[in-house]
């Protein structure tokens, strides 16, 4: 499967578990021994179908002889000739052959490749509706979780982009030579292994697609030793160009199978001259076959070690491994609505759980009396501690360690938290830690949900201390089926 993503597992600094939830998962029978389908069907087997909504990773949702049908690029109310592509015990997935009723909000993709690879399954949709849908995913989590007074939560319109593409700062792309040993960078089809080579990308800052393909041709100039994922071989791996929106630097990261990087010479020299915007060169060393992008051997070659992003009006180091929202522009958006939802008053202390390199947490610091933060990545609370004492903030401190070890541990030394944020990866609160906020009990608690469906989950044990007043999508990934969230909670009489 393909992976256009943001955030990452707590334990991997570099990019948060990017599990995508399977569009049949609310079918998935928890009976491992193999069942009979429900309906005989074949692959290849078609039928028309009316879509009567749209599942949460933007699929179209149709029944055949009440069986759910789920088909990739159909839309709310078309009628389309399904072909069906796999047979579940619950479920099928099918693909469109035909459409015989196209919806009204459908627009042609800019990206040709739009249907092949993830990270871009709702371009086909226009924009109002790509808000109106993320909204309805919120709900349909609500629906399926329940937590306590769901049906009455304030679901307010999804906060959207003026212009929804050239967003993305960051590009990692995987490295390949093609059967004619031309090097290719881009992202796995869905589903497989198989390269698509992205010679543009629409949502991609444009800064960020110049550099990788002018690495490309360098590495083909150079021939450069590329991996080769059937044999094992081969050196280089994955590109990652990162920007800077509001400082223009650009960072570029080789990640490898060895140490070795041969022509290293020649290619910074390149680099240096051919790409000046690039201020920050480095190589993470990640070697064998594994699910992970990231190895934990990162190593600096040129330039700055790190670059800067500013955040409303605060500067922030970023490391080649620090995670940051992909989408600066929105990330303003997101982290006000969290303040606003806060609302600190002078003389409150906060902690800022999941804290990341500290942006949400320094942020709220010109207003509390304290900020304490907490992560598990080492990196991760240097930089925060960095990005603290780079910006004059005094009253902001982070810890290496859990909440749910860190919590108690201040609170029996004395530290009384009167609001808790916490943004965690997309498999939501650790069970730990929503025991412990609810033991600590905050008058205030604000929730940055990257995953409505581990949000709902959440929510039904935490709702039983706790009030939704309020939540506000965010849209951080136009043209994606994702969608953030900011839930304002208060603490019940």
């Amino acid at each position: 499967m393909a992976n256009f993503d943001s955030k990452s597992h707590r334990g991997n600094y570099n990019n948060r578990n990017t599990h995508r939830q399977a569009g049949g998962n609310h079918y998935r029978s928890t009976n491992r021994r193999r069942e009979t389908p429900q309906v005989q069907v074949e692959v290849g087997q078609r039928f028309p179908l009316t879509i009567k909504r749209m599942g949460i990773n933007g699929e179209g949702i149709g029944y055949y002889k009440r069986m759910a049908v789920f088909i990739p690029g159909a839309l709310t109310d078309e009628e389309v000739v399904a072909e069906v592509t796999s047979v579940a015990t619950r479920y099928l997935r099918a693909k469109v052959h035909r459409i015989r009723k196209t919806s009204p909000h459908r627009v042609e993709p800019r990206d040709s490749y739009a249907d092949q690879v993830g990270g871009f399954e709702l371009e086909h949709l226009d924009y109002p509706a790509q808000l109106r849908f993320k909204r309805d995913v919120v709900a349909q989590a609500l629906e399926r979780y329940q937590p306590e007074g769901y049906r009455h939560y304030d679901l307010r319109p999804t906060l959207g982009m003026d212009d929804p593409y050239a967003y993305r700062n960051k590009a990692q792309f995987q490295v390949r030579r093609n059967a004619e040993g031309q090097v290719e960078a881009g992202l796995y089809a869905e589903r497989s292994h198989d390269l698509v080579d992205l010679p543009t990308c629409s949502v991609q800052i444009p800064v960020t697609m110049h550099v990788m393909r002018a690495v490309v041709g360098m590495l083909q100039d150079l021939d450069m030793p590329i991996y080769d994922e059937e044999q094992g071989s081969g050196i280089v791996k994955t590109l990652v160009v990162r920007a800077a929106a509001h400082t223009d630097d650009v960072q570029l990261v080789f990640i490898t199978n060895s140490p070795k990087l041969p022509h290293k010479h020649d290619l910074l020299t390149r680099i240096a001259a051919e790409l000046p915007e690039v201020t920050s060169v480095m190589q993470n060393v990640n070697p064998g076959k594994t699910s992970l992008v990231w190895g934990d051997d990162t190593r600096h070659l040129a330039g700055a070690e790190a670059i800067t992003e500013k955040i409303d009006g605060l500067a922030f180091k970023l490391s080649a491994r620090a995670f940051l929202q992909l989408n600066p522009y929105q990330m303003e958006v997101l982290y006000a609505e969290a303040k606003k939802a806060l609302n600190l008053q002078p003389g409150e202390n906060v902690v800022d759980a999941y804290s990341g390199i500290g942006t949400i947490g320094l942020s709220l610091a010109n207003v509390a009396e304290e900020v304490r933060g907490m992560e598990v990545i080492p990196e991760a609370v240097a930089d925060s501690n960095e990005n603290a004492a780079a910006n004059g903030i005094t009253n902001a401190h982070y810890e290496l360690g859990t909440a749910e070890e860190l919590l108690p541990k201040w609170v029996m030394a004395g530290f009384h938290p009167d609001a808790i944020v916490v943004d965690p990866p997309r498999t939501g609160l650790d069970a730990t830690l929503i025991e412990t906020i609810l033991a600590v009990h905050p008058t205030k608690l604000v929730y940055v949900s990257c995953n409505p469906s581990t949000l709902a989950k959440d929510l039904v044990e935490l709702a039983h201390d706790y009030h939704v007043d309020y939540i506000q999508s965010v849209d951080m990934m136009p043209q994606t089926a994702r969608c953030e969230a900011v839930v304002k909670l208060s603490r019940r009489s």
